[in-house]
């Protein structure tokens, strides 16, 4: 049965990564593996930010283990109160690494990069869980001028499903040809 994504694609997978926060032992892999690419690629970094809602936690506990202030960056602004898009203390000209769980077409995530920048902040970044990997992500980080670095891409995961008989030969066949071209793909 196919799964129906927000952008209206058709998918024989669906990617949830906001199930690792219930596993203590994955959810601190996850922080420990962050901090060490942000320290990494990123060390300038002075305020983390986190894509709401499925990056929240796992910013919130990068930037608890790097000692870094952290907000999160809301998909439209909220429609009472202070109307904020951007949640916490973000200060003009910070140097900030934006955390997200999962990249797909990287609408959204790019969208989180604008925000920040508009509030006069440089992105030195962003680092994310999961990536399909689509061309048309790539393009579009490259045209906003964003380094992106992931723990994990659809490539990985499809070789160790296969590798542990997660998935069958025939069932790989099947998202490999998804993979390439995910707004066309129908379930035989």
């Amino acid at each position: 049965m196919p799964f129906t994504w927000a952008s209206g694609w058709k998918s024989p997978i669906y990617c949830d990564n906001r199930k690792t926060l219930s596993y203590p032992e994955i959810r601190t892999f996850i922080k420990n593996e962050f901090c060490h690419l942000i320290k990494e690629k990123f060390p300038e970094v002075e305020v983390i930010a986190g894509v709401a809602t499925g990056a929240i936690a796992q910013g919130a506990l990068v930037a608890e283990e790097l000692g870094l202030p952290f907000v999160y960056v809301r998909s439209s602004p909220k429609d009472h109160g202070l109307e904020n898009l951007i949640e916490g203390d973000l200060k003009p000209k910070q140097k900030v690494v934006v955390i997200e769980d999962l990249i797909s077409t990287g609408g959204s995530s790019l969208k989180a990069v604008e925000a920040i920048r508009n509030n006069a902040c440089e992105v030195l970044g962003m680092a994310a869980i999961f990536t399909y990997d689509f061309p048309i992500a790539a393009e579009e980080f490259k045209k906003h001028k964003v380094k992106l670095y992931t723990l994990s891409d659809y490539n990985k995961l499809l070789d160790i499903a296969l590798e542990t008989d997660y998935i069958s030969p025939k069932e790989m066949k099947t998202l490999q040809e998804w993979r390439k071209d995910p707004a066309k793909w129908k379930l035989d």
